[in-house]
Parts: structure tokens; sequence; C-alpha cells
């Protein structure tokens, strides 16, 4: 059983079981975004999608508010996204960073999803509370070459995805609209000349018209190699 819990901002936690996780990909508005992150993605060898935007099912148990990730080689990076989180009252809105095995991407999305965590932040937003200004704020991600992220590696606000309500509907024909299901949105494009396999990250949504900001930092580990 995976539990998340979420501070929220009249001081209130909501804990909650996470039932469904799913990661949507290529997901943005705009098309020139779309196709800028299918070419980062190229450079890496990874094919494009036979369809956007994709929604790919992830196990539970990746769902993390974590603060290290351990990963088996050199090759994995984050992404900064938001994630909605359904419960018993209402929806939540969150930041999250999926870490993704890039050379297992290589050979399947959806076996790289499954390969390492999705980090969420452990502060949240209600849905309803946002929802006339998401797509002004901002959602940003930075990269660093030890335990602190220092270089800002992806820059955008949520008007370049697909929106929560968009997915709300996508989940409603699942069958999933329902307490305990978790989606990340998908990503936005990266900067380019900066090296994305990082040993930290760090993503972060700010509204700008309050200044609150929710965000999830993390440290990336190797593990010991194999034997056998």
């Amino acid at each position: 059983m995976t539990v998340l819990s979420f501070e929220l901002p009249d001081g209130s936690t909501k804990v909650i079981e996470v039932k469904h996780l799913l990661n949507a990909g290529y997901a943005g508005r705009e098309q020139d975004e779309v196709q800028a992150h299918i070419a980062e993605l190229a450079e890496l060898g990874v094919p494009g999608p036979s369809t956007t935007p994709a929604l790919y099912p992830v196990s539970t148990y990746l769902a993390q508010q974590a603060s290290e990730v351990r990963v088996q080689h050199d090759r994995t990076s984050g992404e900064a996204e938001w994630a909605l989180v359904i419960t018993d009252d209402g929806v939540l809105l969150t930041v999250a960073c999926d870490h993704t095995d890039r050379d297992l991407e290589v050979h399947g999305v959806a076996w790289s999803k499954n390969a390492s965590p999705d980090i969420l932040g452990r502060k949240a937003w209600r849905l309803d509370d946002v929802r006339d200004r998401l797509d002004q704020i901002t959602l940003k991600g930075w990269v660093g070459t030890g335990d602190t992220p220092d270089t800002l590696i992806q820059d955008s606000t949520l008007g370049a995805l697909l929106t929560p309500d968009y997915w709300l509907d996508v989940l409603r024909d699942r069958g999933l609209a329902q307490p305990g299901t978790v989606l990340i949105s998908g990503t936005v494009a990266m900067r380019g000349g900066i090296d994305q396999f990082a040993r930290s990250w760090k993503v972060e949504m700010t509204d700008p018209a309050t200044g609150d900001n929710i965000n999830a930092q993390y440290v990336v580990e190797q593990m010991a190699a194999p034997i056998g």
C-alpha cells in the first residue's frame, strides 16, 4: 500500500492511498512544444509515439515523496511536471518529477516509466482554488552536479500543457476518476546544452497571484554494480 500525505494552504493535511498511478506523455497544448520534447528524446534514441497525447499506467508503489532516487546506471533523468490527486472530497494539484530510465526508454516508454519513481511534492493546492489561473502558474526544473540543483533546465507555465480538466475527462471515460488516482501531467521542453543526467533535481510550481510555491527535490544515487 502506497500512502501519500499533502499539506494544504489552510494548514490541514490530506492523506491518500494510491490506487492508480498514470503518467501522461507528449501532453503539450502547443504542437511545437510537443515536437521539441520528441526531438529531445529522439537524440537519445527514443522513437516517437504513434499518437499524442499518450497515457501510461505505472505501478502505484512508484508514487513517492522521497529525497533520494536509486538508479542502476548514469543514463536517467527527471522531468518537471504537475500531478493531480483525486481525494474523497475533491482534486488536489501538486508538483512532480517523473524520473525516467533513458536507456530503457529506447526499448519501450511504458517500461521506462516503471523503472524509477515519480517524486511528488509534500504540499498541494485544491484544484478548485487555482483553476481560474492555472495558465499563469510557473513550472520550473533545476539540475545540479552536486547535492544542490542550481542550473535551470526547464522554464515554462502550466499553460504549456493540457489541463487537469482535460485529463479528468479522460479518467472519467476510463472509469478511473476515483479517490486514490494520481496522474502525472507530462513535461515541457528542456533547455539545450544542459546535461540532464544530473546528480540532483528540483522541480517547482509557483502561483504568481499569491507567491505560494510547491517544490520537490532529490538526489540521484547509483547502486552498486550487480554480480552475475
